[in-house]
């Protein structure tokens, strides 16, 4: 692996993907096999992928966010619906949501792990609310207790957005089994585990994974691999509208690679995020990562806040920090400032969101990250001055 050797010779990134001899020999081997679209790789890397979250299925598919999208079309959310989500997330999480026809309403987070408010969540439940979408954000678990009671409550279905969290876990079980209908992940080059790009569906449902399993190719009635191995003549049938949202075994093989060294992974992750923590609980204008009795982070991003008057030099602070060679990046954007989704609505309810999103900075975190690099980084900011 290519690890910095010295900290001031090159930028030290905010990620980069842990890819090795294990994933290149598993992709010549699909190459090889003659088969690179959706197929027996894919197959074996939703088993796979079951068996270590501990659900009874996983579908595989070509992101997170057309992970998210079918898990709300499939839960009969659409046009009319409301659904509950946190404004401090990707943009994707709302995407997901206006691709049904359905309408994002955005409720505050809690600052301290930057995961909904459960305080607020059934405050913001209407007539029309017909799904809660959970954001599992950087890694750290939402408070599910409090969230999943609402919605029973209710009568609302619970969707996990998991895009950052895999590994993580909530009251000692991994995060995905899922607590709600379905859980989705995400495999971008960003996360822990990558296949380049794709997602992943969790759910314990027979005949829901067996649908989504139809949408992902066209709601094709037999997949490629059952035509494939048929001993008669068969013919499909496409009995509703699907998408192509399809995962090729050259990324499923990337994945299995990945998943047989994810313990690793996190290890390594959450050694380097307690380094960071020590080393930096001293500085008096920077709040670092708070993790609730009852989860485990993942530290997907380390992510850190400014605070006691230091609020409004964000940007002075990546700007000294990118002068020695050192990448951060603003924190988790806040949805409902972008021009789609822009309302009065929320101009003056989601205040915490606000700050969180204004003074949040994500530190550099990568396996191969050595404790030079870190160390370098932490000098760099003990240095910051007022």
């Amino acid at each position: 692996m290519n690890v910095l050797a010295n900290p001031v010779s090159a930028v030290i990134p905010v990620a980069r993907p842990y890819i090795g001899t294990e994933e290149e020999q598993a992709v010549i081997d699909v190459l090889r096999s003659g088969w690179v679209t959706q197929g027996p790789r894919v197959a074996e890397f939703e088993e796979k992928f079951s068996s270590y979250i501990g659900c009874s299925y996983s579908v595989a598919v070509s992101s997170c966010t057309t992970a998210l999208h079918l898990a709300l079309l499939s839960s009969g959310i659409g046009p009319g619906a409301e659904v509950i989500c946190p404004s401090l997330s990707f943009i994707a999480t709302a995407n997901s949501i206006a691709y049904t026809g359905a309408t994002p309403v955005f409720v505050d987070v809690d600052l301290a792990t930057y995961n909904l408010d459960p305080a607020l969540v059934e405050k913001a439940i209407s007539p029309r609310t017909k799904a809660i979408l959970v954001v599992h954000q950087i890694g750290l678990s939402a408070e599910m207790n409090s969230i999943l009671s609402i919605a029973a409550k209710h009568g609302l279905v619970v969707i996990e957005d998991a895009a950052c969290a895999i590994g993580s876990e909530f009251e000692g079980k991994l995060i995905g089994r899922p607590l709600g209908r379905v859980a989705c992940f995400s495999f971008h080059p960003r996360k822990i585990l990558t296949t380049g790009d794709g997602g992943m569906i969790t759910t314990n449902d027979p005949l829901l994974a067996e649908r989504l399993r139809r949408l992902r190719q066209h709601s094709m009635s037999l997949s490629d691999v059952a035509r494939h191995n048929a001993r008669q003549i068969t013919t499909e049938t496409y009995d509703e509208i699907g998408f192509n949202f399809r995962m090729t075994d050259v990324q499923a093989a990337i994945g299995i690679a990945q998943l047989a060294r994810l313990r690793d992974f996190l290890e390594r992750r959450r050694s380097l995020a307690a380094r960071y923590t020590e080393a930096l609980l001293d500085l008096q204008w920077l709040q670092t990562p708070v993790v609730p009795a009852n989860c485990r982070h993942n530290y997907q991003s380390y992510m850190v806040r400014l605070v006691n008057g230091f609020e409004t030099k964000r940007d002075a602070i990546m700007q000294e920090l990118l002068e020695k060679r050192i990448s951060t990046r603003r924190a988790i954007m806040a949805i409902h400032r972008e021009l789609p989704y822009r309302s009065e609505r929320w101009d003056h309810s989601l205040p915490q969101t606000n700050l969180a999103t204004e003074t949040g900075l994500i530190l550099p975190l990568f396996h191969q990250m050595s404790e030079a690099d870190q160390d370098y980084i932490i000098e760099a900011l003990h240095a910051i001055k007022a």
